[in-house]
Parts: C-alpha cells; structure tokens; sequence
C-alpha cells in the first residue's frame, strides 16, 4: 500500500495545502494591518482600539490553539482544514459587511478561531503525509509562503485601502479560501483519540485573554489594568495546578517535558514577542511619522520578505555546517542587530536610513527556519497534532502580547514625533528580546535521547532506525547545557 506523501499527485497536493494556509493565516493579518489606519479613520478609533483589530484575530487563534491539536489528531487534518475554511469564510464575510467596529471585532474573532484549526492541521501535514525525505522541503514552502505573504500582505492592504474601500481587503480573501479548499489532500491516517481537558483548555484561553487586556487595557489609561493581571495571575495558576495534576493535561508532558521541544517553545515565544507587534504596528508609524501613503508605508515590510527569500537557499548550507541551534542563535541575533539598527535612525523622518537595519530583519529570520523542523520532528506521531498546536499557540500568543506591548509603548502618542518615539522602545524592547532568544537556542544540544523518553508509555512506536536515517540533522532531539 503506498504510504501517505509516497505519490507525486498527493504529495503536491499536500505542498500545495500547507503554501496556501500558510499565506492565508499570515496575510490576512499583514493586509489587515496596512489597511488599519484606513479603518481607525472611518470607524473613529484611537490606537489601542486601532491594535485590537489585530489582536481580535490573535487571541482566538491562540486560544484555541491548544484544543485544535487533538481535534486535528482525532479527526484528521482533511476534517479540521474543512472546517477551518468554512468559519473562516464566514467571518471574512462579516468583516467585510462591518460598518461598525463590533461586527468587525466579531468577524475577526472567528477568523482567529478558524486559523487555529487551520495552522495546527496544516502543521501536522509536515510530519504525517510527507515521508521524511520530504519534510524539510515541507517547512522550507511554510516558511518561504510566510515570507510570501509578510511581502505581499502589506503592500496589497495599502493599496487597496488606498484605492477602494477597506472592506475588500476582505473580499479578496474569499478567492483564496475556495483555492485552497479544491486544493486539499485526500484523507490521511487518524491517530488513535487522545482525551482532553476541556476546563484546563478554557483556563488556558482565559489566562491569555486576561494577561493581553490588562497590556491593552494598560495601553489605554490603565484603569483596569492590575485587577486584570492579577486575575490573570491567579488564572495561569490555577491552570498549571490542574494541568500537573490531569490524566490528560493541555500540556503533554512527553512534549513539554523534552529539553527540545521546550527550548524551541521559549524561543518561539521571545521571537513572536518582539517581531509579531513590530511588523504590525509600522505601516501605522510610517503612515503617521513618515507621511507615506498606505501602501509605499508597507513597502519597507516587502523588502524584509524579500531578504527573508533570497537568503533561504543558504540556510540548509549554514545548517550542515553549523548545526540548527548555532545556526537558529545567529540568525536571531542578525535580527536584533536589524532591529537597533533600525532604532538607531528611527528619528530621521525618512525610509532609506532605516532599509538596511530592515534588511538584516528579513535576513536573519531566514536562518530560524530549523527551529519549527527540529522541534516538530522531535514529537511522535501521536502528539503531532498536539505538538503543532503548542507550538502556534505560544507563537499567537506572544505575537498578540507584543501587538499589546507595543501598544503600551506608544500610548498616547498624538502625532507622529511621539509615536515615533514609542516605537524606537519597541524597537529596543524587540532587539533584546531577540538576543535573550539566540542565547537559548545557542545551548540546545542534539542527542539521542527523544521525547519519547519523557513519556515510557510512548516509545512503542519509536522506529530509532527512521530517525537516525533522516536527513535533518536535528531529527534527534536536543538538551540545554547546564
């Protein structure tokens, strides 16, 4: 029998599903943003409200999350990308027929719940339907279609922004969701029903929602700000209290327990911290500061794309000659090198000086490309669904933390001098946050010793043979120096 990803047909078929969710959950947040300040104008927003847009989609996406995972391992990825599409046409649909900021919140929101069916299935797809020759090529098109979008999203959010009403920045989705619906693979093998707690799912959504309105809600005026955080507190513990406790936590401990998959988790998560709420905020800053139009303010985010593509050819080369985690750490530092770069001529009310600072960005982020792969890799099929919902959750979740960051930083910004002036602090704040992520990642150590091992009633499906064959050089998971 021929073995999912085994066919030319179906394995283009599964390429071809993770290009188009991959640019579909990233670029419908990049046009959104560069269309932002054509929305806060016509429905009278101040920024914080300007950043909620964003963070509308941010925060289901997620919460979710979590959930999605072993829905994705219970049903199969076919099932759950269905399902995804159709919630996220209908709230594309809704936001598009906004003309008041709670529809348009409530469009979001369901875009947001829809991709977090949608990224965790498409993930999944890497590790179950592609053999493992073809898995690094599988997250070279993820991320290559990310890039895609990070270029196209902006500069198409401000053209169209600047040429028609906002609302098509939504229609033009619907096209792109039938291309990907007539695109998906066939059905694939389910993984035996892995239990979940449904109350440990909700206190972890709750937790994110709760530590995201206190920034926002710190963002603007502070009023509620301590009395959402401690709740917030009190949530996240009560949370880890009864996930160590729970038959079947939120958390795996065979992935959360691995030196690997945690370290790659803090990473990604100080990653998303400091560049997710940079890349959306400065069409706004270049709009507002710069005086460009909408869509020549996202230019400068198509050349960090561009970077991003032209370098990905040589990261394989750098990654067999330095290993993925030297290879993960310097690009993360070329990043936070971009980004003070970036700041450091942020005052000068002028797009040139910052293009090189801007370049490094796109540059070193194509060298963090190993990090999702090793870490993926390193889960047994059985959680792979699980493994890939972490991993998104912790991205969206810091991602709508630094979109709130910012926001905090660039409060009361009335004009483009302040503003100007918070974002040099985000810049800053971004920077270092990159540098304390490369210095994770610099002390994981690949070795033998797999997740599985975290779990002994995991190891029965552990083929050594099939991963000391496979040709990522972190298919073997790692551990953290001491």
């Amino acid at each position: 029998m021929t073995a999912p990803g085994d066919s030319a047909p179906d394995r283009a078929r599964v390429l071809g599903t993770i290009a188009l969710i991959a640019f579909l959950s990233t670029a419908d947040n990049t046009v959104v943003a560069a269309a932002a300040p054509s929305v806060a104008g016509e429905l009278a927003l101040g920024v914080t409200a300007t950043q909620g847009v964003t963070v509308a989609y941010l925060l289901p996406f997620a919460g979710l999350l979590l959930a999605a995972g072993p829905v994705v391992d219970r049903f199969g990825e076919r099932a759950a990308l269905r399902a995804g599409l159709a919630v996220f046409a209908a709230g594309t649909v809704l936001a598009a027929c906004a003309r008041a900021v709670e529809p348009l919140l409530a469009g979001r929101v369901l875009q947001g719940l829809a991709a977090a069916l949608l990224v965790p299935a498409t993930l999944s797809l890497v590790r179950t339907r592609l053999v493992p020759a073809d898995r690094p090529k599988g997250a070279a098109v993820w991320t290559v279609s990310l890039a895609l979008a990070l270029a196209a999203g902006p500069v198409v959010g401000g053209f169209v922004s600047a040429s028609a009403h906002w609302s098509w920045v939504f229609w033009g989705v619907l096209p792109l969701l039938v291309g990907t619906w007539a695109a998906l693979p066939g059905p694939g093998p389910r993984t035996a029903p892995r239990p979940v707690d449904r109350l440990g799912m909700a206190l972890a959504g709750v937790t994110m929602l709760l530590v995201t309105a206190a920034l926002l809600s710190l963002a603007d005026g502070g009023e509620w700000s301590v009395a959402l955080a401690v709740t917030g507190v009190v949530a996240a513990l009560v949370f880890a209290n009864r996930d160590r406790r729970s038959r079947t936590p939120v958390l795996p401990p065979a992935l959360v327990g691995a030196p690997l998959f945690r370290g790659a988790l803090l990473v990604q998560t100080l990653w998303g911290l400091g560049v997710t709420g940079i890349t959306v905020v400065t069409p706004l800053v270049h709009q507002r500061w710069l005086g460009l139009g909408p869509a020549e303010a996202a230019l400068p985010l198509a050349a960090v794309a561009a970077a991003l593509i032209l370098t990905a050819p040589w990261v394989p080369k750098a990654q067999a000659r330095l290993g993925a985690p030297a290879t993960v750490a310097g690009g993360l530092v070329v990043v936070g090198v971009g980004l003070a770069a970036v700041a450091a001529v942020n005052h000068l009310p002028s797009v040139g000086p910052r293009l090189p600072g801007l370049l490094l960005v796109g540059i070193g982020s194509a060298f963090t490309v190993p990090l999702t792969t090793m870490a993926l890799d390193s889960a047994d099929d059985r959680l792979a669904g699980a493994a890939s919902g972490v991993l998104s959750a912790a991205r969206e979740f810091a991602g709508a933390l630094g979109v709130a960051l910012v926001a905090v930083l660039i409060a009361g910004a009335a004009d483009g001098p302040a503003m100007a002036q918070g974002y040099t602090r985000a810049l800053l704040v971004a920077a270092a946050l990159q540098l304390a992520a490369a210095v994770v990642a610099a002390r994981l150590r690949p070795n033998l010793s797999l997740v599985h091992n975290a779990d002994p009633a995991a190891t029965h499906n552990y083929d050594k043979s099939a991963v000391e064959k496979s040709p990522l050089p972190l298919a073997r998971t790692a551990v953290v120096d001491e």
